[in-house]
């Protein structure tokens, strides 16, 4: 014998439930469904996870521990460029002066500078974040970009 040989011996095999067709083929009238009920009904199909209408397992537990964040979120108050010009030459600006004179009103912020408008004066600018163009704009009139 060989193994392109093999096959089941005479009735191994189990032939094809045929529902729905007659009493006597032992799968008529409810075609093997029973009586009544969600699973006798077409498209009655009950997702693993239902309970039936009880309050699910997952909702009921008690939550305890840590949440998972997805990420942590800094959230910068923005400073343009054309702000800056306020300041006197040579000035050194930093987040506390910026608070003093009104432009950021949130006591612990963090403070980026976005390079929107342009800027007259050298000034040596001290922030959390910079953008390239704050940066270019900042160093081009001789003063400097530093990040805290």
């Amino acid at each position: 014998m060989k193994l392109n040989e093999l096959k089941p011996s005479p009735g191994a095999r189990r032939k094809r439930k045929r529902i729905g067709r007659g009493r006597g083929s032992g799968y008529g009238g409810t075609s093997g469904r029973g009586h009544k009920g969600q699973k006798s009904r077409s498209g009655g199909s009950i997702p693993a996870w239902f309970e039936g209408g009880q309050m699910p397992l997952v909702r009921r537990v008690p939550k305890r521990g840590p949440r998972r964040i997805a990420h942590k979120r800094f959230e910068y108050d923005v400073v343009n460029v054309k702000t800056l010009n306020l300041f006197e030459e040579e000035m050194e600006v930093n987040p506390q002066l910026l608070r003093e004179h009104g432009i950021i009103k949130r006591k612990n912020a963090l403070i980026k500078i976005l390079g929107d408008g342009d800027l007259d004066k050298r000034l040596n600018v001290r922030a959390h974040r910079f953008s390239k163009s704050a940066i270019e704009k900042i160093q081009a009139k001789g003063g400097t970009a530093e990040v805290i």
